[in-house]
């Protein structure tokens, strides 16, 4: 409003203030209101409802597209400048206004000339993509507009013998001459169609697959900025927004994107060095390119949403001063920084407004003498001067937020030098770090070209600039000389790093943390040596919390922007599982969440994991063998998947089973009867959970607990299923089955499997062969798998195994606490006396101790490191990581002391 920018002469919802300062500062004002009395004489009253409400039928009476446009805007323009100069109109209500009328102007332009051409049919088939200003909704009085036409070859109307490019062109002409022609009646826009793909080869108009395919492979890093504002406006909407849907990824780069600095500066530097203006506000001075001007804060705000705001969704507003709080929302910026740029911004928009109302002449800069003189009038301003102090405090505070940021990437080839400008070897030294001159020399081996993810000037510019803080961050690591030994590792494994020092730059407090995962979690240093992106998944705030339900990430792995690409979607399901399992790593060696936790968080993700993909693989299947009526495949989970407690480790135990008679046939252009069908089903989706793609692999999965194991199908019906289990099923298949889970399949499948289940698990069995059976394959078992170290609380005598094997057997002798969650079985036997309550506890710590060990400890030896010991420790609810040892043998004796009481039988507990 006026009273923001100006120095308050004039009072809000001045109206006659502000017609007197259009009669007499505003030529373009003062024969616009001269040419609508009707209009000038509501504004006089301060009707600014009836007002605006007459100049939006402004148009109305003629059948004339052009002229109808062009009243209506004349009389828009009015209204909108009037209430501007009497402080009734926000700024902001004034840019979405213009930008409304553009989109009504764009879109009435594209069906008149279609219309024209083929009478009676709809705009279909031909898109306008709002960009820049007009796409923000923040269009300026003069403003041109700047959109992308797009067509659709298969629903563009044409004549007969049109072909669709042909047609396109023609419409594109027509649109651009009908708005931007200038007749008696002025113009409705400039149309400004060069930010088109290729537009300096390129058609107007571009077919919808050729403007993808250039989207997807060979646009330019000014592209990517320009979509952060881009919106579906005229014509074909749905066409339109279901375009910037898929181009979604090229917009949104999921890793955290600290390139786009180097874009922007670049971009910057260009815009700056062609421009010849003063640096400060001045007569020439240009409000939208000049130092500290419009630009520079829109380029603050996108710079930031290109770089997070592919994790983050709510950064991605078109509008400039909403981006900019919620980056502040979001922790990004300084709030601070945020209401001081927004303000700025605004108040450079409204100047902007009162240099272009003088004339309607689309200009940027101040003039200069009694001109500036008469803008500083206009505006209300007492002289020239104070509208000059005003625009300096202003553009002060953009330019020195812009140059930080901009400066935040130092020239390629800067020193490596700490605070106050001690070399390496001084600042080695003065942390007290080991042999200084051999590290010094060691560090600079590093940027000697034999380091393939240092061999570019970009990435040794990005590794310099966190050099100091990276030696702080080992100097205080528990064991400086394993930190430099693992950081060097990492920096010789990984293919690339820059995105990884950029984020470290701009944010030092996650050096401590990255160094703890590479000194303290071997699997999880191997993952980020795979993909260095992963370490962006600690920026989001999200990053501590556990995963939602399957369903729901699962959700987030089929987007709809991937459409029917199979191989795009298996990709999708392996970055999202990656980013989570390595988040849910980080939580465990942080402590931020029980192991329990933890391992419940990475059974639910495989979970998801699993309807992704068997969905995606039975659309992709059916495509081609259609489906089967009132049929199909569920997945059950077995084993610590079915029991929900997976560790980082783990495989995937399952088996598929298919509902419905098993001599039915496909529907499908090649259709294929029911167990033919569902077996090469069970292949693709296995493919589909375990086959290395682009993005790596994603889990081992292990069939070999179906019917008849590897001799048998792969998936068989639900009554085969039953069958085998009452009539040859072997006594630890029903072990087995007793941690059984559905996975996947429709509430009917799923209830259904659930009673089969329940009716197998509580056959009546002799208890003396139970007895013998389970005893007989424990010491079978132990004779052929071997405990793995001396913290194996797996397969060491009174750990894991024996404590499974006695639930099991209760389990099934008893039929009590039939449930596959291992840990609630054990405490409903517990309830019902059947175990000591010591075998609770006992089941607690070993679970926590083993999900800790897989990534704290994978050989299953107590760690080198004594903060990894003391974390592993800690998981067992020890203190101090010397006494571990004591502290698991003594919860093995518990099994053992309750494997006699069950079985009868000595179980010998070493140390």
């Amino acid at each position: 409003m006026v009273s923001s920018t100006t120095d308050g002469d004039w009072p809000e919802g001045d109206w006659q203030s502000a017609l007197a300062r259009a009669q007499s500062h505003s030529p373009f004002l003062r024969g616009a209101l001269a040419r609508q009395p009707e209009l000038a004489a509501l504004l006089a009253e301060g009707n600014s409802d009836a007002a605006l409400a007459l100049a939006l039928i402004a148009g109305e009476g003629t059948s004339d597209t052009g002229m109808a446009l062009r009243r209506e805007k004349l009389a828009l323009g009015t209204v909108l400048a009037i209430g501007d100069l009497a402080g009734a109109y926000p700024v902001d209500f004034v840019m979405q206004h213009l930008s409304d009328f553009a989109d009504r102007a764009l879109h009435t332009a594209i069906a008149a000339v279609i219309a024209r051409r083929v009478p009676d049919s709809a705009p279909a088939g031909l898109i306008g993509i709002a960009l820049g200003k007009h796409g923000a909704g923040e269009l300026n009085y003069s403003s041109d507009i700047d959109p992308i036409l797009l067509y659709d070859p298969d629903t563009l109307p044409r004549r007969a013998r049109d072909e669709p490019g042909d047609a396109a062109q023609r419409y594109a002409r027509q649109i651009v001459q009908l708005l931007s022609d200038v007749t008696a009646q002025g113009y409705v826009f400039r149309v400004d169609l060069r930010l088109r793909p290729a537009s300096e080869v390129s058609p107007l108009a571009i077919s919808t697959p050729t403007a993808l395919s250039h989207y997807e492979s060979s646009a330019l890093a000014w592209e990517r900025a320009a979509f952060i504002r881009a919106r579906a406006a005229a014509g074909d909407i749905p066409a339109g927004e279901a375009f910037l849907d898929a181009i979604t990824p090229f917009v949104w780069r999921r890793s955290l994107d600290f390139g786009a600095i180097d874009e922007i500066t670049r971009l910057t530097m260009r815009i700056r060095e062609a421009y010849q203006g003063p640096l400060v506000p001045f007569p020439e001075y240009n409000l939208k390119q000049g130092r500290g001007g419009i630009r520079e804060t829109e380029f603050y705000a996108q710079t930031h949403q290109l770089i997070h705001g592919g994790r983050d969704p709510s950064l991605r507003s078109r509008r400039t001063r909403q981006a900019l709080d919620a980056l502040a929302a979001s922790a990004i910026i300084d709030p601070e920084d945020a209401t001081a740029l927004g303000d700025a911004y605004d108040a450079l928009r409204v100047i902007e407004h009162r240099l272009q109302m003088v004339n309607d002449h689309q200009t940027h800069s101040l003039p200069g003498g009694a001109a500036l003189d008469n803008v500083a009038a206009l505006s209300g301003y007492r002289d020239s001067a104070a509208l000059l102090a005003h625009l300096e405090s202003i553009t002060c505070q953009v330019a020195q937020r812009f140059d930080r940021l901009i400066d935040a990437q130092p020239p390629s080839g800067a020193a490596a030098s700490a605070a106050q400008g001690s070399t390496v070897l001084q600042r080695i030294s003065q942390l007290g770090l080991a042999e200084p001159h051999a590290l010094t020399a060691r560090i600079a081996g590093w940027t000697d070209g034999h380091i393939r993810a240092l061999k570019s000037s970009a990435a040794v510019a990005a590794f310099e600039a966190i050099l100091p803080a990276l030696l702080d961050a080992l100097a205080a690591a528990p064991d400086p000389q394993r930190a430099v030994v693992r950081w060097e590792d990492f920096l010789r494994r990984t293919s690339s790093a820059v995105n990884l020092f950029r984020l470290l730059e701009a944010r030092p407090g996650l050096f401590d943390q990255l160094i703890r995962i590479l000194t303290l979690a071997d699997p999880l240093a191997d993952d980020l040596v795979a993909r260095s992106e992963l370490f962006d998944t600690l920026v989001d705030q999200s990053a501590l919390a556990l995963p939602d339900t399957p369903a729901a990430v699962a959700g987030s792995m089929l987007r709809p922007d991937l459409g029917h690409d199979y191989e795009r979607t298996l990709d999708r399901i392996r970055i999202v599982t990656g980013e989570i399992r390595f988040a849910l790593g980080v939580q465990l060696i942080e402590a931020v969440h029980d192991p329990l936790d933890i391992a419940a968080g990475l059974s639910r993700l495989a979970e998801a994991a699993m309807l992704a993909a068997a969905s995606s693989a039975t659309e992709e299947f059916a495509s081609v063998h259609g489906a089967i009526p009132g049929s199909e495949l569920a997945i059950v989970g077995l084993g610590r998947l079915g029991g929900g407690a997976l560790t980082h480790s783990s495989d995937l135990d399952i088996i598929y089973l298919f509902s419905g008679a098993f001599d039915a046939v496909s529907d499908g252009q090649r259709p294929l009867g029911a167990t033919l069908y569902y077996n090469r089903l069970a292949q693709r989706i296995s493919a589909a959970l375990s086959v290395p793609t682009a993005q790596g692999a994603l889990y081992e999965v292990d069939t070999r607990l179906r019917p008849q194991g590897a001799q048998g199908p792969l998936a068989v019906s639900i009554d085969s299923f039953a069958k085998y289990q009452r009539e040859d099923a072997w006594t630890w298949e029903h072990m087995a089955l007793s941690r059984a889970r559905v996975m996947t399949g429709s509430p009917a499948i799923r209830a259904e499997l659930d009673r089969t289940i329940a009716d197998i698990l509580r056959i009546a069995r002799d208890g003396d062969a139970l007895h013998a059976r389970i005893l007989a394959m424990r010491n079978q078992m132990a004779q052929h798998k071997t405990p793995k170290g001396p913290l194996d609380v797996k397969l060491l005598r009174g750990g894991l195994v024996d404590l499974e094997f006695m639930v099991h057997y209760l389990q099934l002798k008893t039929h009590t606490g039939l449930v596959p969650d291992l840990g609630r079985a054990t405490r409903a036997l517990a309830g019902e006396g059947l175990l000591p309550d010591a075998l609770v506890h006992a089941h607690d710590v070993m679970t926590r101790f083993l999900v800790a060990a897989r990534l704290l400890a994978p050989g299953l030896e107590m760690p080198v490191s004594h903060t990894a010991a003391a974390q592993l420790a800690k998981s067992a609810g020890c203190r101090d990581p010397n006494a571990l040892s004591d502290v698991l043998t003594a919860i093995r004796r518990d099994v053992a002391e309750c494997w006699q009481q069950v079985f009868g039988e000595i179980l010998e507990i070493d140390r």
